[in-house]
């Protein structure tokens, strides 16, 4: 069994080095990994150090570069198209989440229960989760539930592990932060279960550098979700 990891970065000098650490340090018995990071045209010093992590790496790490910013969705699909593994997992390059946790998203796929988990953030009580993210994804739950007839507490969840060539099947478009709606759209509507697992969440700030933006990225989420549900 082989797993491959897709990080996705922009500008995050200061934290994907020790997320790729992290990730090389995860042990799984049984299971080949491999990192596929994609350099979305950062203009920080990403560059130095994801170079310095593929020479010491080199075995395990694979990072393709752009010279232009694209979006997260546009990382994705670049790195799935050099993805070797029987399983996907997305990884975000910040220090939000916790690769420690890969075997509670592994778990359901590797027995045979899931070909999709997402690691819900809500299904955890000890996580401290900004008020703007809980109204924005309950929004989102009660919006996938009329438009799917689905319950799923976290659809913007970053820790998304699916098997390979169930996410190849899905024809993917996005560019941006789209990525999240489109996906779960696709999945439900093409009759995917998607199993959920609590995972632990450290939230940053955007003086911290997150890049989300709530209410513009809402919206796109709310007309993703609508679009692909009366279209493919």
């Amino acid at each position: 069994m082989k797993l491959s990891i897709l990080i996705p970065v922009y500008n995050e000098e200061s934290t994907v080095g020790e997320v790729i650490e992290q990730v090389l340090a995860v042990e799984l018995p049984g299971i080949e990994k491999e990192i596929i990071v994609v350099d979305d045209g950062s203009t920080d010093g990403t560059a130095e150090v994801l170079k310095k992590e593929q020479s010491e790496n080199a075995d395990l790490v694979t990072v393709y570069s752009s010279r232009q910013n694209f979006g997260k969705g546009m990382a994705i699909r670049i790195g799935l198209k050099y993805a070797t593994g029987d399983i996907t997992l997305i990884q975000d390059a910040d220090l939000e989440l916790d690769p420690k946790e890969y075997g509670i998203l592994l778990t359901p796929i590797l027995g045979g229960r899931a070909s999709v988990v997402y690691g819900s953030r809500f299904l955890s009580g000890t996580n401290r989760i900004p008020w703007k993210s809980r109204l924005a994804e309950r929004i989102l739950t009660l919006l996938i539930r009329a438009l799917y007839g689905v319950r799923i507490t976290d659809e913007a969840t970053a820790y998304k592990a699916f098997k390979t060539e169930v996410l190849r099947d899905l024809d993917l478009h996005c560019i941006g932060f789209e990525f999240c709606p489109e996906v779960t759209a696709k999945l439900l509507k093409r009759g995917h279960t998607i199993i959920e697992v609590p995972i632990t969440y450290q939230p940053r700030t955007r003086v911290e550098g997150k890049k989300i933006r709530f209410l513009r990225d809402g919206l796109i989420a709310f007309y993703t979700l609508l679009k692909y549900r009366i279209s493919d």
